[in-house]
């Protein structure tokens, strides 16, 4: 198997070159060695990242894959004109063409969260972070009615990661309550979900994997036992079932599927992007 280097160069945080990167080359059954190099705003930060690519062009004996997001054209040009590597210019490839389409100039603002302070959407999704960080795991009641998504399971299953996901991809204000023994015992949701029965959202998990985590968690307990994981997962999934919410199982789901499937379900009114 062919072991390569990839850069990827950006002015900005090279979040977007590398998301779009990784992307493409997930499709190739390969080793890839990641290199980052962001804030490149300068034609001499431009020089430096030649040298760098160039030297493990040498290095390796093979041309490096070089992503781009670079918008200051001065720089890009020290980039095209001098790098060894194979270069792959995703704003030429997308941008450009679009302005000719559009017939408008884009806007060539370096990096999606420049000026984010000064962006009523980037504070939003500062608000939605905090909000979901308050409501994590039913720490607090109060406001739900603010919520976009309520996400409810058992411990462990999914619940955390996925909110914080929703909140700060989407700008979602995501909270999540566990189901716990004493809800099980009276075979009903938490009265506190009651009134919001159209933003739940249930995650559960099979039982195997889940004992497996809470044995990292708690190694030993009853709570990480199979038997009690079981016992917890048959009963979560049957209030579920009895209450109509919507659920799936994150046993071998990612984040971002599980976020994906969530959105298609619940269709909030407004994301931020």
């Amino acid at each position: 198997m062919s072991h390569r280097t990839v850069f990827f160069i950006s002015d900005g945080t090279g979040i977007t070159a590398e998301t779009f990167g990784n992307a493409i080359l997930a499709q190739f059954d390969n080793k890839f060695r990641h290199v980052r190099l962001p804030f490149i705003d300068s034609v001499d930060k431009a020089h430096q990242a030649v040298r760098e690519v160039n030297h493990t062009c040498g290095v390796d004996g093979k041309k490096p894959i070089v992503f781009t997001t670079l918008v200051n054209m001065e720089v890009l040009k020290v980039i095209t004109d001098n790098c060894q590597g194979m270069l792959l210019d995703m704003f030429g490839t997308f941008v450009r063409p679009l302005e000719n389409e559009l017939n408008l100039k884009s806007s060539h603002r370096i990096g999606r969260f420049s000026d984010a302070s000064k962006s009523r959407a980037y504070q939003s999704r500062i608000e939605a972070i905090n909000f979901s960080l308050a409501h994590d795991d039913g720490q607090s009641n109060s406001d739900l009615e603010h919520s976009d998504v309520i996400l409810v399971g058992i411990s462990r299953s999914g619940k955390t990661p996925t909110s914080l996901y929703l909140a700060m991809q989407y700008g979602l204000k995501a909270s999540n309550y566990p189901l716990i023994p004493e809800d099980f015992e009276r075979q009903q949701l938490p009265p506190a979900l009651k009134a919001h029965q159209g933003k739940l959202f249930g995650l559960t998990i099979q039982p195997e994997r889940l004992s497996e985590i809470r044995n990292e968690r708690r190694p030993n307990s009853k709570y990480a036992s199979l038997e009690n994981c079981r016992m917890e997962v048959s009963q979560a999934e049957a209030m579920m079932r009895r209450s109509g919410i919507r659920w799936l199982s994150t046993t071998t789901k990612s984040i971002e599927e599980i976020a994906t499937t969530i959105l298609q379900e619940i269709k909030p009114d407004q994301l931020a992007y």
